[in-house]
This record gives structure tokens, C-alpha cells and sequence, in this order.
């Protein structure tokens, strides 16, 4: 039985969110976009990634995606949500300045529970990707993402 949600056309753009455990507040700290951002970037220049659109929000992050070359798109996911993953837990552990230390103790619980963790979990299983193969789609999804900070108070 296949996944509903899945990247089956790799040459077309897809909308997909990215969702922290528990719908924890990380986003709202700018060095946690700023890593968020970093990774982006990476991806886009050594991985091929292409980047439609985007917002990120308190606790998750809405892309529209699709990439140029190899790897596939569903790996290119898999890298950034990694390494942000990876890197926002060593900044909440080393950092001074965060206060909300208690964040890593749900990673760890979020991580235990699922077996394919090792022992920590940031992001959510699935990004729950939309293929845009229509006008109508890439608009409907495009407006979300414009609109979606706004509906939520984020932003003007």
C-alpha cells in the first residue's frame, strides 16, 4: 500500500511543511531561522534545490520545492531536516542565552518512541508533500504560504 503523500515527480515542485515535535515554539528565536536559512542555502548551491517559496513560522517551516539535478528530492529533504536537526540541538544545549533547556528533554522523549531515531527527534515524520502540477494548485499553495504568517499574527 502506497504512502497518500509522496514525491513521485521529480521534476515537478511540490509543497511540503516542515513541523517540530509537539509544535514546540523553536522559530521564534532568530539564530534558529538563521540555521534554518544556512541549510537552505547549502542545499540550494551544492544539492541542487530549487526554493519557490517559503515562510517560517513559530513551529514549522512551509516550502514550495524542487530541485535540478541529483539527488533525488525526498533525500535533498531528508539532508536538511537532518543536519538542522543535528545543529539546532547543539545550539539549545550550548548556548547560554537559552533559556528553554526543557525543549531537548521532548526531542528525547519524541525520539525514543519512534524506532528509526537514535535517541533525539526535532522534526516530525512527514512533510505530507503536494505535488503542484496544475496552475490552480501552485496558486492555492502559493497563497498559503504568502498568507499563512499573516492569518497567524506573524507578520504584515
Amino acid at each position: 500500500m502506497g504512502r497518500k503523500y509522496a514525491i513521485r515527480n521529480q521534476e515537478e515542485f511540490y509543497f511540503v511543511t516542515f513541523t517540530v515535535v509537539g509544535w514546540i515554539d523553536v522559530f521564534i528565536r532568530q539564530e534558529y531561522k538563521n540555521i534554518f536559512i544556512d541549510s537552505i542555502k547549502y542545499c540550494q548551491r551544492e544539492k541542487g534545490l530549487l526554493v519557490g517559496a517559503w515562510c517560517i513560522m513559530p513551529s514549522h517551516i512551509h516550502l514550495i520545492l524542487g530541485r535540478d539535478r541529483e539527488p533525488k528530492l525526498e533525500e535533498i529533504i531528508r539532508d536538511l531536516k537532518s543536519f538542522t536537526s543535528r545543529h539546532i540541538r547543539k545550539f539549545i544545549e550550548n548556548s547560554p542565552y537559552e533559556s528553554r533547556k526543557w525543549m531537548i528533554d521532548l526531542f528525547k522523549t519524541a525520539g525514543q518512541s519512534k524506532s528509526n531515531n537514535k535517541d533525539f527527534q526535532f522534526w516530525q515524520q512527514h512533510n505530507h508533500p503536494i505535488e503542484l502540477s496544475t496552475i490552480e494548485i501552485t496558486q492555492q499553495r502559493l497563497d498559503y504560504v504568502h498568507n499563512n504568517p499573516v492569518e497567524a499574527g506573524c507578520g504584515v
